[in-house]
């Protein structure tokens, strides 16, 4: 039997024994000993293979008819079925759950459509001089994808079939590469659009949005420290990933760029600039050349659009557009209210307005009348418009902050075209036809969600029309394609809702049965600091991580949790981002670990399913650093979110 086997079986085991030594006697159990047998039980039958969904929706019920039947027999059939109903209906009206189904369908078209393929070999070519390249760039484009597909088995599937030949090719060590794949590929369950944070936010009450954007940068750290790690690895022991061949790093160039690099020299701009003055080739037209060049120049032009915006905006001076604005408010709003304060009053009023002209006569007021008419009538009118308060909105001074922002990006643009040959603007074409596509689909997606533009289902609709637009684009669209992603997507959302039901019917019935409160009692018996409560309970989803997935450890354990979040005055916005992190080890962990059976699927016959268990090591270790640094620097995640949403 394998050592998986085993090691399974003695968790089980484990289990098992446990219940029967910590339970009382049957003579002495309560309502709330159930619950926490029922808790054991779950673990159990799942780690048996039975479906999650289905026993927990079975689980509760059953002993959602004991609780009832403890206070009223006769009704307890009838309670547990009008709690079924009630829970199912509770969890299909959730409007945060609508984005999940449209999140897949996207990852599932963006996968479809080819782009990671094309993104892998931009990338490692365009780092082949970094140690480790082809790792580097295998985590890089998991990182990427990541963001515009959550699906964990998907990225790990497809980058197996790309990148582990590749890797194995050029001479790196198995357990690396399973290594850099595996733990890229998990990227998705972090960084958003993470089916994870939809699946938290819904079951714990969180914001989706502020989740999306405080999960950002803590995705990218934990991305950097495996891109760092690889790195030292490559550059200590080279022999562990081998630096590309010259032959692997020669980029095929048109004609007319070796003839321009010949005559002119290599460097693009200078040589298009001077090819098209002389007219070197008749047969490339310049309109060719001139295309070129533009493509050549984007990065200066983005640079310089992005600095104009921005100094736009850091020289508006917003007080005295807010003290204009507030002033011709306030004159029209003052002319309306008493406009519509006299509408009631002024009558009178108006009635005592006209008894001076009798006192003083008519004839006897006109200057004065022009005089004192116009002035409450001209002041109102008249403020707004004079150019002496238009005058004085002139644009603040540039802080000393974006002159050193101008000055690093002008110094890097020019480092940048000294060093810039015409195979790099090969390579550079390349990511214009791989990378930024995605960008702008990520851009789309993201951003609107992040800066509150549109919730995260209207978001998940964009993204889904983005997947079609670039699957069309690329020419992968096609009837079968849509129906199998729909199919997928079919597939994947109705497992995830059935969770939902199960485990809300699951969490019922334990709340039913008291075991949360024996819980919450036993906890507050132990008089914890936050700190410790924090670390036990980061410990326990770890070790959880080992025998069960994510879904799993979401739908059943947070309930448990989230309860005494408030007693340690604890944000469950920061405990999310703590276990979002921290259930990347589900994937990594075995034997459960799925990330490594994807991989195993995909993989050669001499790659056995311990090296890639053993290349998982190191990077579940760089998760708990990662785990380590969120929560002793929790503005990695909240700085965002307290930006955004303030």
């Amino acid at each position: 039997m394998k050592k998986e086997i085993w090691f399974g079986l003695a968790i089980l085991a484990a289990v098992v024994i446990g219940v029967f030594v910590l339970m009382p006697a049957p003579s002495q159990m309560t309502n709330g000993h159930l619950g926490l047998l029922m808790l054991a039980l779950i673990v159990v039958a799942i780690m048996m293979g039975f479906p999650t969904a289905f026993t927990l929706m079975g689980m509760g019920m059953m002993f959602a008819w004991f609780a009832f039947r403890s206070v009223n027999p006769d009704l307890a059939v009838r309670q547990t079925l009008d709690l079924m109903v009630q829970r199912a209906f509770s969890v299909m009206s959730n409007d945060v759950l609508i984005s999940i189904p449209l999140f897949v369908f996207m990852g599932y078209l963006v996968e479809r459509a080819n782009l990671i393929e094309r993104l892998f070999k931009s990338l490692h070519l365009a780092m082949a001089r970094v140690p480790g390249s082809l790792a580097v760039a295998t985590v890089v484009t998991c990182a990427i994808f990541a963001t515009a597909t959550g699906i964990v088995g998907a990225v790990v599937t497809l980058m197996g079939l790309l990148a582990l030949p590749a890797m194995l090719k050029a001479g790196y060590q198995v357990r690396l590469a399973a290594g850099a794949i595996t733990a890229g590929g998990c990227l998705g369950i972090l960084i958003p659009p993470s089916v994870l944070l939809i699946v938290y936010g819904a079951t714990a009450g969180v914001s989706v949005v502020k989740l999306y954007a405080g999960a950002f940068f803590p995705g990218i750290m934990l991305a950097t420290l495996y891109v760092g790690y690889i790195i030292v690895v490559a550059k200590l022991k080279p022999s562990l990933a081998p630096p590309l061949s010259a032959e692997d790093r020669i980029v095929v160039l048109p004609k007319y760029a070796e003839d321009i690099s010949r005559t002119f020299g290599n460097n693009v701009v200078r040589g298009l600039i001077a090819a098209l003055k002389s007219n070197l080739n008749p047969d490339v037209p310049s309109r060719t050349l001139a295309k070129q060049l533009l493509i050549a120049l984007l990065p200066a032009l983005f640079f310089t659009a992005a600095m104009g915006w921005t100094y736009r905006m850091v020289t508006e001076p917003p007080e005295a557009i807010s003290a204009d604005a507030v002033e011709m408010g306030t004159g029209f709003d003052s002319g309306d209210a008493k406009s519509d304060s006299s509408g009631l009053q002024e009558p009178p009023q108006e009635g005592g307005l006209k008894e001076p002209p009798p006192e003083g006569g008519l004839k006897e007021p006109p200057a004065t009348a022009v005089e004192q008419k116009p002035a409450p009538v001209a002041a109102p009118v008249a403020k707004p418009v004079t150019a002496a308060e238009t005058a004085p909105a002139e644009r603040l001074p540039a802080p000393m902050g974006y002159w050193i922002t101008f000055g690093i990006g002008v110094a890097s643009l020019a480092v940048f075209y000294a060093i810039f040959t015409f195979a790099r603007l090969e390579i550079f074409k390349m990511l214009l036809g791989s990378f930024f596509p995605l960008a702008m689909l990520i851009l789309a997606v993201l951003g609107t969600i992040v800066f509150g533009l549109a919730t995260p289902t209207e978001a998940a609709a964009m993204g889904s029309m983005g997947g079609l637009l670039l699957a069309a684009a690329y020419g992968r669209l096609n009837l079968g394609i849509v129906r199998e992603s729909v199919f997928l997507t079919a597939k994947t959302s109705a497992m995830v809702c059935w969770l939902f039901v199960g485990s809300s019917i699951f969490s019922a019935a334990f709340a039913l049965l008291g075991g949360q409160e024996i819980i919450n009692q036993w906890v507050l018996s132990l008089d914890m600091t936050p700190t410790q409560f924090m670390i036990l309970a980061q410990i326990i989803i770890f070790l959880l991580g080992w025998p069960l997935e994510w879904t799993e450890i979401i739908v059943i354990f947070m309930p448990i949790f989230i309860p005494l979040l408030p007693h340690f005055n604890i944000d469950p916005l920061f405990f999310g981002l703590l276990v979002a992190l921290n259930l990347q080890t589900a994937f990594l962990s075995p034997p459960v670990a799925m990330a490594a059976f994807y991989l195993k699927g995909v993989s050669p016959p001499h790659v056995t399913l311990n090296q890639i268990f053993l290349g998982m090591m190191p990077f579940m270790v760089i998760q708990v650093i990662a785990l380590i640094l969120l929560y002793v620097f929790p503005g990695i995640g909240l700085w965002l979110p307290g930006i955004l949403y303030k």
